[in-house]
């Protein structure tokens, strides 16, 4: 069974956030780390959302998020990429500084070439690339990587790994679902040993613009369709214990006979061991059970999923979420949850890639 590792989704924005227009400020300064000279014009944004800006020639840069928790990524050419948990919650830190560190060339290069960079690289891995990374769903027929020739290839015989980075932020056009992204990728990693997948990255969206109010009503339809079902979903109706209402039910797996089996639940928020949010809003989950099966009953599976796998129920979407052993996680009200190398998804919602997701502060 195929398992994709999510370790940089984050930022779910919630319906009521933003539809009260409630937003809390950001503001910092960006400096050279060596030098603490400031750097203007480096990239100041909410982790898998909209909202972003940059840094004037002082360094300094103001930012506005609905309510709710955010990645706040800080980045600039040449120069190590910070994150930094925030939310509207502390309302001791509404301000920061970071200062950034030049990237170690020689060393990187070092590291690099000691894994065997491979030189026809796309032609030999472009193609797999594109359905771990973007995926093999209709929208990604209409979802590409404008600028390909960034992307390097490295294999590893000794490992059998391919590793795959970026000299440049991708640069991604989704005509499906309406969004020019730019992904600024950490590093793409496969295990062929265990056929799982690990992708780490900061991707930034913009909405694009057509007058057509034709392409408006496809957009909409695309992105209504690509939320219904998706962690995005779960998460956000999971904070608001309205898992039922929106469609979602809980499974405990199990092993019988040696056999993964599924078993219903009366009571879907005590099998997570669900804790409601608390004074700083925020709601936790820590199953007794480290795998739980997510059952999306309002929608059935895709067409070519279920050539690709035989075995997946027809009538509705099943996915399984893996959890550390002992590690809570924690939800606040727009869905954001950490940590998120705590959770590893596979079977439906790993079928879903880049060319499936929104920017949590998509409202349906």
């Amino acid at each position: 069974m195929k398992q994709l590792i999510f370790a940089a989704m984050c930022t779910l924005l919630s319906l009521n956030a933003l539809t009260q227009a409630s937003y809390f400020s950001i503001t910092g300064k960006v400096i050279n780390a060596e030098t603490k000279a400031p750097m203007q014009g480096a990239s100041v944004f909410a982790e898998n959302t909209t909202l972003g800006t940059t840094t004037d020639q002082d360094g300094n840069f103001f930012l506005q998020l609905p309510n709710g928790g955010y990645s706040l990524v800080v980045s600039y050419t040449g120069f190590n990429t910070q994150t930094e948990r925030v939310t509207y919650n502390n309302t001791s830190q509404t301000s920061y500084q970071f200062e950034l560190t030049a990237k170690e060339k020689m060393m990187a290069d070092v590291a690099i070439v000691s894994t065997g960079e491979v030189k026809n690289g796309w032609e030999k891995y472009g193609s797999f690339f594109l359905e771990e990374f973007i995926g093999k769903t209709e929208n990604s027929r209409l979802c590409k990587i404008k600028n390909p020739e960034v992307i390097k290839f490295f294999f590893s015989r000794k490992k059998n790994r391919l590793k795959i980075l970026a000299n440049e932020p991708l640069i991604i056009e989704n005509n499906s679902l309406g969004y020019n992204i730019r992904y600024d990728l950490d590093s793409f990693i496969h295990e062929y040993n265990n056929d799982i997948t690990l992708y780490t990255g900061y991707p930034l969206y913009e909405e694009m613009i057509d007058s057509s109010e034709i392409q408006k009503s496809k957009w909409a339809t695309a992105r209504q369709n690509a939320y219904n079902g998706s962690v995005l979903h779960f998460m956000r109706s999971l904070y608001k214990m309205e898992l039922e209402e929106e469609g979602f039910e809980i499974q405990v797996m199990t092993k019988q006979n040696g056999k993964e089996t599924a078993l219903q639940v009366d009571d879907f928020y005590k099998a997570l061991n669900y804790q409601p949010a608390d004074s700083i809003n925020f709601a936790k989950i820590l199953p007794t059970q480290l795998q739980i099966g997510v059952i999306y009953k309002d929608e059935k599976p895709a067409a070519d999923y279920l050539k690709e796998n035989k075995d997946a129920p027809s009538k509705f979407q099943f996915s399984t979420i893996n959890f550390q052993p002992n590690q809570t996680i924690s939800i606040e009200q727009n869905g954001f949850y950490f940590d998120q190398n705590d959770i590893i998804i596979s079977d439906y919602w790993e079928w879903n890639k880049m060319a499936d997701a929104l920017p949590y502060d998509y409202i349906p």
